[in-house]
């Protein structure tokens, strides 16, 4: 999977490319940390080139959002596929995580 970051108006925009599953999760996990871990973080996630979300990169997703609710920070999640927003929709995370 191929990360890039980016910085507008003081959001942090993560440019996702390829798949979140069990090999990449870790290392996703890993190279956001230093954004998560900030009081009043604003992470903006982009799925535009995102293929697949496996369960593994579900509980990476879910991580960040409790800590976005410990920290007063926001992660939002924007161009999903149709496909991953299914996945989304039939685990009950469309519930828990904010998706535009």
């Amino acid at each position: 999977m191929n990360i890039e970051f980016r910085t507008e108006n003081e959001k942090t925009i993560v440019d996702m490319e390829g798949r979140l599953d069990t090999n990449t999760s870790p290392g996703f996990q890993k190279d956001l940390e230093a954004y998560y871990n900030q009081e009043g973080f604003n992470l903006t996630l982009d799925f535009d080139k995102l293929d697949f979300v496996s369960s593994a990169g579900l509980r990476v997703l879910l991580l960040i959002q409790k800590k976005g609710k410990a920290l007063n920070g926001n992660m939002v999640i924007k161009n999903v596929k149709p496909e991953i927003q299914e996945v989304f929709n039939m685990t009950g995370f469309s519930e828990i995580l904010t998706i535009e």
